[in-house]
């Protein structure tokens, strides 16, 4: 039964991890570096602690900002999907820990083997991966919303620019959608 629950553990895993590695980390490590130039009037109106204050920064720092202005708009206009959303990253934050307290005390008992408790982390942490990979799409739906006034205020002289801060911030919440346990591998 747990070499059963650990195979089935493992393809949502190796899927969420690849999709990790093709939609976040390669994007990020290409296009987070670039520098750009933003004309600060058109970038987002609203000022903030987390607002750049300089008209040059790094692709990867716009896109961090692009994509918490798209969150904190997704919030106002559609609370009870922001909320879901919210709520799916905390089961991602909490459940796989939470697994492997269960198991070790479990082994430490005598109830389950070694081999089961890995098998209970494994599953926990692909069914986390598995939600947050379903509520994606809304999340990058709303991304896309910001970009799109983004581009329409013409924030960014160059086009190029602009097209790399909105994959750095879609690759941010790809990076996002999985586990912390999970993030961990790859660093």
């Amino acid at each position: 039964m747990y070499r059963l629950l650990l195979l089935l553990s493992l393809l949502p895993l190796a899927a969420a991890l690849a999709a990790r590695w093709w939609f976040a980390l390669r994007v990020l490590r290409g296009e987070g570096r670039r520098p750009c130039r933003c004309d600060l009037e058109r970038w987002f109106s609203r000022g903030g602690a987390d607002v750049i204050q300089r008209g040059e920064a790094s692709a990867l720092e716009f896109g961090s900002q692009l994509r918490e202005r798209a969150l904190e708009t997704w919030k106002q206009e559609d609370p009870k999907a922001a909320g879901s959303r919210e709520n799916t990253r905390r089961f991602g934050l909490a459940v796989p820990p939470l697994s492997v307290l269960i198991a070790v005390f479990a082994v430490l008992v005598g109830k389950i083997p070694v081999l089961g408790a890995f098998a209970i982390f494994l599953g926990a942490c692909a069914l986390a991966a598995v939600f947050g990979l379903m509520s994606l799409p809304a999340e990058l739906a709303a991304i896309s919303r910001a970009a799109k006034k983004a581009r329409e205020n013409r924030s960014f002289p160059r086009t190029e620019d602009e097209e790399s801060v909105v994959r750095c911030a879609m690759a941010l919440a790809w990076d996002q959608s999985i586990p912390p346990v999970l993030r961990w591998i790859g660093k």
